[in-house]
Parts: C-alpha cells; structure tokens; sequence
C-alpha cells in the first residue's frame, strides 16, 4: 500500500509499505478521506517526535478486514475511526478525567512504523482495545466521509465548550478564526449563545461571519474592548475561548471578558511560552481561568449526532482536497 511516510523535520515521503497484519481482535480500515490536523502540521514541521511515523487522525473508511474474534463489525461497514479510548479504571477516568488517562494519550491506531494515527496511508489497523470501546462508529448512509471526518475534532471543541458551560443568550469571544474557531462559532451558536470572533486575515474574518459569528473583528484592533463593550451593554463577554496560541489574544480576552467570567485555553502554546499575570485581576475580577485538552470520551455520541445529522455545517471547514 501507499503512504506518506515522515522521515523527519519536513521531511514527507511518498512509499510503499505492508499493509498492516492484524491479529484476532483488530480491524483493517481502508482510508478514505483523513483531516490534516494543525498537530499533524506540528509534529511535520518541528522535531517533536523521532520518525519514521505515519500521522493522520482524523480518519473515516470503510471495514476492509476483521479479526475471528471481532463482533458486531463486518467487512464493508462505514466507519469513524477514533484513536483515543481511555481505559475506563485508572484513577484519572474514575474522576472523569478521561483525557488525562495513560492509555487514552497512547496512540495506538497504525499503519506501520511507530503507531501515530496511520490516516496518511491507504490502510489503518485498529486495535482491539479501541475496537472493543467505542472507538469505532458506524456512519449513517447519507452522510460522506468527508463530513464523517469531522466527529474527532467536533469532540475536541465540544468539549471545550462545554467545559465552559456556555448557555442559550451568553455571548462567546473567539480568538482565531481558522478550522477550530470556525467550528467554535457554530458549535456556540448552535447552544443559542453568540459569537465574536477575531483574526489577523480579512479572508478568515469574512469566513466567521458566514459561518454566523455576531461580529468579526481584525484582532489589531486597539478599539477591541470597546467594541466588545458596546455589542454586550458594557458588560463584556462572559467567556473567551483562546483558540491561537498567542499570549497577545490572552491579554486581549481579559480586557474582554466581564467580571465572573471564564477564559478557556484551547490551543496548545509552545513550551517556552510564559505569561505574567497579576493575580488580583482574578481575585478582584473573579476571572476562572481554564483549559481542555483534546476530546471527551463521553461526548463521542452528541459529537456524533451534530455531525451526522448536520446541525453544524462541517462542508464549510473544507477549504482543499489533496490525494495522498
């Protein structure tokens, strides 16, 4: 089978492999269409992991091989494929932390090399611990592998939103108006809260407001709270979700946000990153302040039912289409 193989920093290459072999509890997947991820790009771009790797998370295909000992899943069979499951019994899933989990964060999901997702190949192996819970869902006939695709992110902001128990008549400041932000618009729209969007591209502003954002506003701008003020009878907005990693769009998500309200930390800055902060902003402001971290193991059917039954409009975050 064909894949793209990383071979280092920058480094793609287009190869020939084996397809997986899979044992008695694992399913083949035939790729069909696979998200490119901004992580994928990370891990592409920055010597984050050793190669070789085969990334691509976002998969959706079709059943192409099952294990003797696999139920309930047959050769032919639509499918999202998940690459993280929790284990359900360790101490940061009993406390509903699934994300935290050892077993969750281990990618497992492959397509040869060292596991990391395996979607930027013509075939996945999925194993039998994800097979068996939940990491596998079927998709409905009407709905394409493109749309399918979406479930795995549509969880991760999902459960950033929920998270911030965003509320029907709450107005929502998002920063960065790329995939996830343009998801963040719909999916808080679609709770019945508004959204206020920034970015530094006149394209993506422009995007936001099509996708149903309130307002869209270059993030340079120095009449930002202001303007904030004036759309929220001066109260501010009662959440910001920072999705850029840009310590520029915290400050500026404080001076947005009302007194008791939250400031959600969706992008992942890189490590060297430190923001100073006086901490009687929070004490006095009671400002909560917050993070989420990829999906929610329990969000997967809701996730699921937006995307499948079309109550976001996941066709609009496509922007190109490349083959493998």
């Amino acid at each position: 089978m064909k894949a793209q193989v990383f071979r280092g920093v920058n480094q793609l290459s287009y190869e020939e492999i084996p397809v997986p072999e899979i044992l008695s509890d694992e399913v083949l997947v035939q790729v069909q269409v696979v998200g490119l991820c901004q992580s994928d790009i990370k891990k592409i771009r920055y010597p984050l992991l050793n190669p070789p790797r085969i990334f691509g998370h976002e998969t959706a295909g079709t059943i192409a091989a099952v294990g003797s000992d696999v139920k309930h899943w047959q050769v032919g069979d639509r499918v999202v494929v998940l690459h993280h499951i929790p284990c359900m019994h360790c101490a940061y899933c009993l406390n509903e932390s699934y994300s935290m989990c050892e077993v969750y964060k281990t990618v497992t999901t492959t397509a040869g090399f060292i596991p990391s997702g395996g979607g930027f190949a013509e075939y996945v192996k999925v194993p039998g611990h994800i097979v068996q819970h939940g990491g596998l869902m079927k998709i409905p006939a009407a709905v394409t592998f493109e749309q399918a695709s979406f479930v795995e992110p549509t969880n991760c902001c999902l459960k950033a939103v929920k998270k911030a128990q965003v509320q029907p008549g709450q107005t929502v400041l998002i920063t960065g108006a790329g995939p996830i932000g343009l998801m963040f618009i719909m999916l808080v729209k679609h709770f019945g809260a508004r959204a206020i969007a920034t970015d530094l591209l006149p394209s993506r502003i422009e995007k936001a407001l099509a996708v149903g954002a309130e307002a869209a506003f270059d993030a340079r701008d120095a009449d930002l709270p202001a303007k904030i003020n004036a759309l929220t009878d001066g109260m501010g907005v009662d959440t910001s979700l920072l999705a850029v990693p840009s310590d520029k769009a915290f400050f500026q998500a404080l001076d947005c946000t009302r007194k008791g309200g939250k400031i959600l930390f969706f992008a992942e800055f890189p490590d060297e990153v430190e923001i100073p902060i006086n901490p009687n902003i929070l004490y006095r402001r009671e400002i909560d302040l917050m993070g989420s971290y990829s999906s929610a193991y329990p969000l997967q059917a809701l996730s699921a039912d937006i995307v499948f039954n079309q109550r976001i409009d996941v066709d609009a975050l496509i922007s190109d289409r490349y083959p493998l």
